[in-house]
């Protein structure tokens, strides 16, 4: 028999699964180093350190190789001298040293203006959006997710409409809530809203209606009401695939961020990025985008730890016993209203 190596049938092994996790993040790392690193890769661009005697050049300039090496051809023509430089990157791909250093200038340097926010100013203005938006979409659409995964009638009722109307972007509701809610940051948490409450309601109610039938079935002939089919056997069943799709709905909420931002007023980490790229501090851009996605990344791994320990039936290790659902149905006892 062959080995499953890629993992077609079976779980990798525990030091397999860590080696391919750290190369997901090296390859692409090595990859960007490549690029900015290795002259003869790409590098489409010449930095002059000696503007000879041409007069279009000038020291630390940058320009296409091409028309480097044509405005030297013409000087040689000409029998003036020529100009020298070396290749470089763009000055919108910078090295990751340069992004690297990034990491801490960006927190240690002030802000060219003295109304402009530090980064960690804006970090925490950026969360604030976030947690606000999700949290009062998931006042809503948590449970009118739930009850349309459920119930048919809830269903047929708020499914259509909602289907309908996830397909429209929600930045184009933009201007709408900047005229309604003002141009603060009330219209930024309103598109984080639009983004996510609808594609809630669908994932949350689909996710619903994969719960076992027979587990129903089986309250139900142990007498339990409709609201007791609800809250003790349909919610507890689903409700660890439910925090999972809140996790994938959270990392949906970031997706709109940079979008819902530049409503109104332009703020938090956007700002920031807008204005680096004004400067063109693009190594501070790069930074910035890369701090989102750590945030992002490390309260999902936060939150992916949190949920083992919240419903620790769902470990590895607890494969091989009796599920949660199923102890408790073997001592059942008839459930009254």
């Amino acid at each position: 028999m062959r080995k499953d190596s890629l993992g077609l049938k079976h779980e990798l092994p525990t030091r397999k699964r860590l080696v391919l996790t750290v190369l997901s993040f090296l390859l692409p790392l090595a990859l960007w180093a490549m690029v900015a690193y290795v002259p003869w890769l790409w590098h489409p661009q010449i930095h002059i350190t000696d503007a000879g005697e041409v007069e279009s050049f000038s020291e630390g300039m940058e320009l296409p190789v091409q028309d480097f090496e044509e405005a030297n051809a013409q000087a040689m023509k000409d029998g003036i001298a020529p100009g020298a430089g070396h290749r470089v990157n763009p000055v919108y791909l910078p090295a990751p040293h340069e992004v690297a250093r990034a990491f801490y200038t960006g927190f240690t340097t002030p802000p060219r203006l003295p109304n402009e926010p530090w980064l960690h100013e804006s970090l925490w203005r950026s969360i604030q959006t976030i947690f606000w938006g999700f949290v009062l979409s998931s006042l809503i659409g948590l449970p009118l997710g739930i009850l349309c995964g459920a119930y048919r009638f809830f269903s047929r009722l708020f499914e259509p409409f909602i289907e309908f109307f996830r397909y429209l972007p929600a930045p184009a509701f933009g201007a709408l809530w900047v005229a309604v809610l003002g141009i603060n940051d009330a219209p930024k948490i309103a598109i984080i809203v639009i983004g996510t409450f609808f594609q809630q309601v669908l994932v949350i109610s689909n996710t619903v209606r994969k719960v076992d039938p027979s587990l129903v079935e089986a309250a139900q002939t142990l007498g339990a009401p409709q609201r007791k089919i609800i809250t003790k056997v349909i919610i507890p069943a689903a409700l660890p695939d439910i925090y999972n799709d809140m996790r994938i709905l959270l990392g949906w909420a970031w997706t709109y961020l940079i979008v819902a931002e530049v409503i109104g007023t332009m703020s938090g980490i956007t700002f920031f990025i807008n204005q680096q790229a004004r400067y063109r501090n693009f190594d501070n851009v790069y930074a910035a985008i890369g701090m989102i996605g750590i945030i992002g990344f490390t309260s999902d791994l936060f939150l992916s730890w949190l949920g083992t320990v919240i419903f620790p039936w769902k470990r590895k290790n607890n494969q091989g016993k009796p599920g949660w659902m199923a102890r408790l149905l073997t001592r059942a006892k008839p459930i009254h209203a």
